[in-house]
């Protein structure tokens, strides 16, 4: 298949507006981030992920398009993306843009040429209107749940909105459409055609610059209507076809959707699942709730935790879940992202993310590097509402979206605007992590993102095509990768035993607070260590100072 590439790749997800501000407006852009492409191609990584970065009012941080097909202002210019995806290249980095696929703002002319209309066109509406509220609605009151908006005018009546009042459902049919609600098109109408030839333009319009392709946020919200349990077919039917034209027009092009495909037979729309952190895959695993209270999510105490109460079973289940059809099946796990939290939020330290970021780089799914986790960068509680950032009081998102931290100059080098007119304040802490010291420091969290991506990459069974076998679900996690390397992670205060056959003939390649005991492997609280079988081993020093043999003791 043309696009394995995805298979080997190490993502990096760019907040755009929070990673570098070349202007000094207070604002990241384009020009900021192609200044330090450097940087991004030192840790190893070869695709970079941006959010929305299209015009856009952004009353949601981007997620409300006005124009798919130019760059925001604010960013920069479509050929400074073009020289941006050029320049990538050359350190043989690929781009992935953020596809808003089921919705627009309510600035996008569509929209506003269907407000002003007052009534269906001739080719049908690209959007869902209605003149009367129907019997049967949502309640709108958590961010994402649909509902209906009352029109601001003159076109009367009603329209869906997708997430936020401001961001319009696109018009993709119903599957249910009982009589005497005339707005509910069938998916292959007018307007939902019309929708989906646009869906294919946008995508070609960005492909043809030379993106590889996209993530689709709310990928599954397309078709309304549709039912879960049963696998939202037709929505799941349209990406499909979009998939059966880019494998003709764009062989090397990836779709990665926010969330896991669902499974309804026949071959897979998207070339991934992606457990992000408001999924309870990730939740299950790393969310301590420093962030607040995921509304949509029953709270759990995490297996990242130092109090030691959590399970990694939902992720487990998750992940056998995602693969049964297909043990090929890609999935991409985010570090964290802007919708929620950061690995150092609230009581999960600088301390404990060696464990955590072992897991994320050596289980076997596509890692996704979340901007500023390379340097241990802290969610900030308690920040202002920034463009949609504050969901409701315990959904708080602005707090894991503030400004990179690159030097100890002002604004912590982002930007040399007025502290006041920054996007989000910098991390106010004087200890706070910055790229400049930790380029100094060779046990640093950034040299060892460096050490496990390039151990990742020279080590083909801690990558996504060996097969994975767990030999410990609880205190230590462990797991057994192309049989040839054991993983072992301790991500609570106390330490634990590791007493299975695997252990007694482990010989460390990158290990801390791992010590070799007479019946297995004793691992020190927060302590980690990727372990060679049957020879495969590495001595010496690695440059963070965390591998070899004198990280491996017998007591």
């Amino acid at each position: 298949m043309r696009r394995d590439w995805l298979a080997d790749a190490v993502m990096y997800e760019i907040y755009p507006q929070s990673f570098a501000d070349s202007n000094s407006d207070g604002v990241g852009d384009l020009r900021g981030v192609i200044d330090h492409l450097d940087h991004i191609a030192s840790l190893g990584v070869d695709v970079i992920w941006f959010n929305p970065c299209f015009a856009s009012p952004f009353v949601d941080a981007g997620y409300d398009v006005a124009d798919y097909l130019t760059v925001a202002p604010r960013y920069g210019t479509n050929e400074d993306m073009a020289e941006l995806v050029a320049k990538a290249r050359e350190r043989g980095i690929r781009v992935l843009l953020d596809l808003v696929a089921g919705h627009t703002s309510i600035e996008h002319p569509w929209f506003r040429a269907e407000l002003a209309a007052g009534k269906a066109g001739p080719d049908g509406d690209r959007y869902i209107w209605c003149e009367e509220l129907p019997a049967r609605t949502w309640a709108g009151d958590i961010p994402g749940t649909p509902a209906w908006v009352r029109s601001p005018g003159p076109r009367k009546g009603y329209y869906l909105k997708n997430f936020y009042d401001e961001q319009p459902a696109l018009n993709f049919g119903w599957v249910s459409r009982p009589g005497g609600e005339p707005w509910r098109d069938a998916v292959d109408a007018p307007g939902p055609r019309r929708n989906r030839r646009a869906l294919r333009d946008i995508i070609a319009f960005w492909l043809d610059k030379g993106v590889a392709g996209f993530r689709v946020d709310m990928a599954f919200s397309l078709v309304k209507d549709e039912s879960t349990a049963e696998g939202l077919r037709a929505t799941v039917a349209l990406w499909r076809e979009i998939r059966e034209w880019l494998d003709e027009a764009y062989p090397d092009a990836v779709l990665i959707p926010e969330g896991v495909e669902p499974r309804t037979g026949g071959p897979l729309a998207f070339d991934a699942d992606f457990f992000l952190v408001i999924h309870a895959e990730h939740a299950s695993l790393f969310d301590n709730h420093g962030a607040g209270l995921l509304p949509f999510q029953a709270p759990t105490e995490p297996y990242f935790g130092a109090g030691g109460r959590g399970s990694t079973r939902r992720f487990l289940d998750g992940w056998a879940a995602a693969r049964e059809a297909d043990p090929s099946r890609l999935v991409v796990m985010a570090t964290a992202d802007h919708d929620f939290s950061r690995l150092c939020c609230g009581p999960r330290t600088a301390e404990q993310l060696g464990a955590a970021l072992t897991f994320l780089f050596t289980w076997g799914t596509v890692p996704c590097l979340y901007y500023g986790d390379e340097i241990g960068m802290r969610y900030l509680p308690g920040l202002p509402d920034v463009e949609g950032s504050v969901c409701n009081p315990s959904y708080n998102r602005a707090g894991c979206r503030t400004p990179m931290q690159w030097d100890d100059g002002p604004n912590a080098g982002f930007s040399t605007a007025d502290p006041v007119g920054l996007y989000l304040p910098v991390d106010p802490d004087p200890q706070r992590p910055t790229v400049a010291a930790q380029e100094r420091d060779p046990a640093s969290t950034l040299a060892f993102v460096r050490e496990l991506v390039a151990l990742r990459r020279a080590t083909p069974a801690l990558g996504t095509r060996a097969p994975v076998r767990v030999v410990s679900e609880g205190y230590p996690f462990a797991y057994v990768r192309g049989e040839s390397h054991l993983v072992v992670v301790n991500p609570r205060r106390e330490a634990a035993v590791l007493a299975v056959p695997e252990a007694l003939a482990a010989s460390p390649v990158l290990a801390s607070g791992v010590v070799q005991a007479v019946d297995g492997l004793r691992v020190d609280g927060f302590g980690y260590g990727i372990l060679g079988l049957g020879g495969q081993s590495c001595g010496g020093k690695g440059s963070s100072g965390r591998s070899g043999a004198d990280s491996f003791r017998v007591p």
